[in-house]
């Protein structure tokens, strides 16, 4: 990584560019936080033209003068001569590698969109290659990720998961927290969304942007949302693509985003029921006997745990088969494999290729460590919304999302059960994002998301001043580069000449009289 070097920029609300303090409200107050500049030098991997630069943020915004963090950054240069500026992206988690997806830029942006920008990517506080927060081992992530949270019939009640699986539930949640508050209480304290955009800023003045253009998918749109309620005169172009409410507490986002899990499920199931080699049953079942067998599967591993090819004596149970299914309803490009995996599965026993769709969800590339994606996902999603205290609370949350999704219901309600023991003092106050006084902001939902459900797009472009929709009718998560033209074309005319769709606009052909 690239040392630093001297110069001279002001940050934590005010860059060389001038401009209001970090909170956006107009006090003049400039804190000269640090001196330097990105020195780039060539990445330890990725694309060949790309560059890496580390650079210093404060760790407490309110303390500017007190312990610095780092924050790794990557750049893919323009491919043109007419440069307009840097782009900067965002994959979502939170705990995803901005660093990373910087790799990935001739697939997740357009060509033209990459001749007028260089892609800028960094890692957020507390992930990856920027100062990382730590928390639980890879034995003890195995432990947490492998936690049964019932099947959704009865899950709703305490009393059903019996006071060993309780304990179990109660005692993994309250471990993730104090490991967290043992190896780093200052980072976990300081770890929000809303410090993330800070150093956004920090950086889109370090890269000498009098304004900022970004692409943000899912948990990426909170930043992007932040960034606008902080500095919204210096917003450029902001692409928010498949959307976080920002004004639904931590419980209510898991209970909602069991619908969108189910929709997709039922997407997935679907497709597979009209090919020759489907697991769940012959061309013609119904999506309902299809969705049947794959719960009748699950409860099976419940009962008897599936084989484990890797040798690491991780066991197959409900919980990792779970993840392995919840793969697919990401991405349609992931249901060759998860089928692939359940016909191992339901068919030989053989649960190897479950666990490992599992373990690309979560970041265990190697087998033996995990990325810190896992501890950067659970502190950001507590450090960002209020949650219930109480762990009764949890119980009516699996019951209300077992209703939406009995498959994945539980499990994403209960797995919100770390917020209830989260330092108190290191969440942020609930509240809309409106962004006010800022330029046009898009919003991108897709109608069958499966982890930001569409409804939250309408919801985030309805609060934001300037928010306006743009729609994909289609399965998968995201709408930006998925395969629909009219969604592509709009996007790249906003990023490289502003236009916004009068009223707003729906790509979708059945939602068109909507769009104005």
């Amino acid at each position: 990584m690239a040392a630093l070097l001297a110069g001279t920029v002001l940050v934590s609300g005010c860059t060389s560019d001038g401009g209001g303090d970090a909170s956006g409200d107009g006090d003049d107050t400039r804190v000269e936080v640090t001196e330097q500049e990105l020195a780039w030098d060539e990445c330890e991997s990725g694309l060949p033209d790309s560059e890496c630069a580390v650079f210093e943020v404060p760790l407490d915004y309110d303390e500017p003068d007190g312990e610095r963090i780092e924050i790794a950054v990557k750049r893919l240069p323009a491919t043109g001569d007419d440069v307009t500026g840097s782009l900067l992206v965002n994959p979502g988690g939170p705990g995803g590698s901005g660093h990373d997806f910087v790799d990935h830029a001739p697939y997740t942006v357009s060509e033209s969109v990459r001749a007028s920008f260089d892609v800028v990517g960094f890692d957020p506080r507390g992930v990856g290659r920027s100062t990382p927060l730590t928390c639980l081992d890879a034995e003890g992530i195995d432990d947490f990720l492998g936690t049964d949270y019932g099947d959704g019939e009865g899950a709703d009640d305490l009393a059903d998961l019996g006071p060993e699986g309780l304990a179990e539930i109660e005692a993994n949640s309250r471990a993730f927290v104090e490991a967290c508050e043992e190896n780093d209480p200052d980072l976990m304290r300081n770890i929000g969304t809303a410090d993330v955009a800070r150093d956004m800023d920090v950086l889109r003045g370090l890269l000498g942007d009098e304004r900022l253009t970004y692409l943000g998918a899912s948990y990426g749109t909170h930043i992007g949302a932040q960034y606008a309620e902080q500095f919204p005169e210096r917003v450029r172009a902001l692409v928010l693509d498949g959307a976080v409410d920002p004004s639904q507490d931590q419980l209510s986002v898991s209970v909602q985003q069991a619908t969108g899990f189910e929709t997709a499920l039922r997407s997935f199931v679907e497709d597979c029921l009209t090919l020759p080699d489907c697991p769940l049953g012959a061309r013609g079942s119904t999506v309902d006997e299809g969705v049947a067998a794959l719960d009748a599967f699950l409860d099976d591993a419940a009962d008897a745990p599936l084989a484990n090819g890797t040798g690491d004596g991780r066991e197959v149970n409900r919980a990792r088969a779970e993840l392995g299914v919840l793969a697919a309803l990401y991405t349609e490009n992931w249901w060759p494999r998860v089928r692939e995996a359940l016909t191992d599965a339901m068919e030989d026993g053989d649960g190897t290729g479950l666990l490992l769709l599992g373990d690309d969800l979560y970041g265990r590339g190697d087998l033996a460590e995990y990325e810190n994606s896992t501890a950067a996902l659970t502190a950001v999603n507590c450090s960002d919304s209020v949650a219930p205290r109480e762990v009764e609370a949890y119980a009516e949350a699996a019951a209300e999302a077992a209703e939406e999704s009995p498959m994945f219901g539980p499990m994403l309600a209960w797995g919100a059960l770390t917020c209830a023991f989260w330092p108190e003092e290191a969440v942020a106050p609930l509240g809309e994002l409106n962004a006010v006084g800022a330029d046009p902001i898009m919003v991108v939902g897709t109608t069958r998301d499966s982890a930001t459900p569409y409804a939250w797009a309408e919801a985030l472009a309805g609060q934001l001043d300037s928010g306006f929709l743009v729609t994909r009718d289609g399965d998968g998560h995201t709408g930006y580069r998925m395969g629909d033209t009219c969604v592509d074309t709009v996007v790249d005319e906003y990023l490289l000449d502003l236009a916004v769709p009068e009223d707003g606009m729906a790509c979708a052909s059945h939602l068109a009289d909507d769009a104005g």
